[in-house]
């Protein structure tokens, strides 16, 4: 990491905060002449200014954040390439790992050997904060040997009888080993974390030497400390005891379900298996039932967009779709949909794959393809038992797309899910599905694109002034001084800066001028410009919106979001 040159003398910053005089630089410096100490270290070791003030002021010569002792995060990310016996050597500590950038903290931010060797050594750019040293030597032996951690003891009282070997082991070594009361420590323990994490997912993933735990929050992967390699075949064959699944199989993928109570909260969790060279990979993704459901309120519409919204989820027939990628909450906002006008009149029947989240007065039917229990099938069947509002998962092929049109034109209101870019998308997508366009615009009602994006941190948001060139990016024109904000990095938020997440929305409302642009086949960007001149807030805008409110960064829309047509 390239060093700006200094704009100011670090003596002068002291002495234009009051903290020495011009006389005690002088005296700093003649000593630093004859000793070759640094000017800060000779004003420490003469008494004449405390190290955190050297430090402080050091951050502000070089443009870099400065982290107290005891705001350095309570438990650091562990890197395979960085072994604790360099990072004491160096006073170097590990605060994030995330978007491929490594923020680290040290007491000296110009020592370039230590950039050149983060670098190298773990692949990521480096970004510096600045702390005490012997904050930063408390923090590293926290993280690997100031207190033995969970893991560790599990793994150090585990006997040479338990430690797992490979996956051509027979099935009744693993069903053994996957029983034996370490190995179940062991795995309650990473679902234990990820729930106090409040992960959604849980990342088990095999290599040659290593095993990789990662848990996924606020939408970001997070390495964690992990069992050793020889621990793989055990871990893995609890977890599918666990799921119900097979462990005998392990050259075909699975899916399984784990239902657990932790601490009065009621917690499912999805397990996928697939085969990967070293061993099955594993990834559990976490359904907490209080969090998949959240009122239509509270998921961070604009007061415009939800008052649109709530209007268009009333209508009494057409199609509403809600599109994003995975993990972008559309679940959730259907179920908030539902929820808005669920009342005793209505009967409203969903088919999805799961069930996230039972709704009250909501007749919910899991999808079980092995069974021919598939989308197209249970709404089939759902026709016929007189609903008012039809509720499916997802449309993903002709027959299910068609099935749910004829609901629509036989007067249901029918709710589902695409995978598209955008909104305007939507129909692309129907289109290549193979619908007829007349069929589409006879019955899309509005399409509603959203992302999750992550929240600043509350407790350590500090305002900053937008680079031109992050505002060029997201094509949008700030007024002059404008002020936005972003987090320092906190144990709150794990010195990440953001906390918890929210939604960004783009509603597409199917007007007359849209109608007769499907019809006539028109393509994506230019119904998209037709649906942005009659009114249609991108989804960029909308995340420009929530980071003017000091909800969201300008980095994060810009992560989630890509370039508008």
């Amino acid at each position: 990491m390239a060093i700006a040159a200094p704009t100011r003398l670090l003596g002068e910053i002291l002495v234009a905060d009051g903290l020495i005089t011009p006389d005690v630089v002088a005296e700093a410096l003649a000593r630093a002449q004859s000793t070759g100490e640094r000017l800060g270290e000779a004003l420490v070791a003469l008494g004449r200014a405390r190290p955190e003030d050297v430090l402080r002021a050091l951050a502000r010569q070089q443009g870099l954040v400065y982290v107290p002792r005891d705001e350095l995060p309570s438990a650091i990310p562990v890197l395979k390439n960085l072994s604790p016996k360099y990072l004491r050597q160096y006073a170097v500590c590990p605060v994030s790992a995330e978007g491929g950038v490594l923020t680290v903290a040290t007491a000296d931010p110009l020592n370039p050997v230590i950039a050149d060797d983060l670098r190298q050594s773990t692949g990521l750019s480096v970004r510096f904060v600045v702390s005490p040293a012997d904050g930063i030597v408390e923090a590293i032996d926290r993280a690997y040997n100031g207190a033995v951690s969970p893991l560790q003891r599990i793994v150090e009282g585990m006997e040479d009888g338990e430690r797992g070997g490979d996956a051509d082991e027979d099935v009744s070594h693993l069903r053994d080993m996957a029983f034996e009361a370490p190995v179940v420590r062991l795995v309650n323990l990473l679902v234990e974390g990820a729930i106090a994490a409040e992960a959604s997912d849980i990342h088990i993933e095999p290599f040659e030497d290593t095993l990789r735990i990662r848990y996924r929050i606020d939408g970001i992967l997070f390495d964690q400390e992990a069992p050793p390699r020889r621990l793989q075949a055990a871990v893995t064959s609890r977890i599918k005891i666990m799921a119900e699944m097979n462990i005998a199989e392990r050259r075909l993928p699975q899916d399984g379900r784990i239902r657990v109570t932790l601490h009065g909260r009621r917690v499912d969790i999805r397990v996928s298996t697939i085969p990967t060279v070293h061993g099955e990979s594993i990834v559990m993704r976490l359904l907490d039932r209080s969090t998949v459901f959240l009122p239509l309120e509270r998921l961070g519409f604009s007061a415009a967009t939800e008052t649109r919204f709530a209007a268009l989820i009333k209508r009494p027939h057409g199609i509403i779709l809600v599109t994003g990628p995975t993990g972008s909450g559309k679940t959730t906002t259907l179920y908030g949909a539902l929820d808005k006008i669920n009342r005793p009149d209505l009967k409203i029947i969903t088919v999805e794959d799961p069930v996230e989240y039972q709704l009250k007065g909501v007749n919910q039917i899991p999808v079980k393809a092995k069974i021919g229990l598939t989308f197209a099938n249970g709404l089939r069947h759902i026709v016929r038992q007189d609903p008012d509002v039809i509720l499916v998962g997802e449309i993903r092929d002709l027959e299910t797309a068609e099935i749910s049109i004829q609901a629509s034109l036989t007067g249901h209101l029918v709710f589902s899910t695409l995978h598209t870019n955008d909104a305007p998308g939507a129909i692309t997508r129907l289109q290549d599905m193979g619908v007829e366009p007349y069929l589409v615009s006879s019955v899309l009602e509005a399409v509603l694109a959203q992302r999750l994006v992550r929240r600043v941190c509350e407790v350590c948001r500090t305002e900053y002034r937008p680079a031109p060139a992050d505002l060029e990016a997201l094509g949008v024109n700030a007024e002059p001084g404008a002020t936005l904000f972003h987090g320092g990095g906190c144990d709150t938020c794990r010195g990440t800066g953001y906390r918890g997440r929210t939604g960004i929305y783009e509603l597409f409302r199917i007007t007359d001028d849209i109608r007769s642009l499907i019809l006539r086949r028109a393509s994506t960007p230019e119904i998209r410009r037709a649906a942005v001149e009659s009114g249609m807030s991108t989804l960029r805008l909308d995340g420009w919106d929530k980071a003017r409110q000091g909800i969201t960064t300008i980095d994060e829309v810009l992560r989630v979001t890509q370039e508008d047509a």
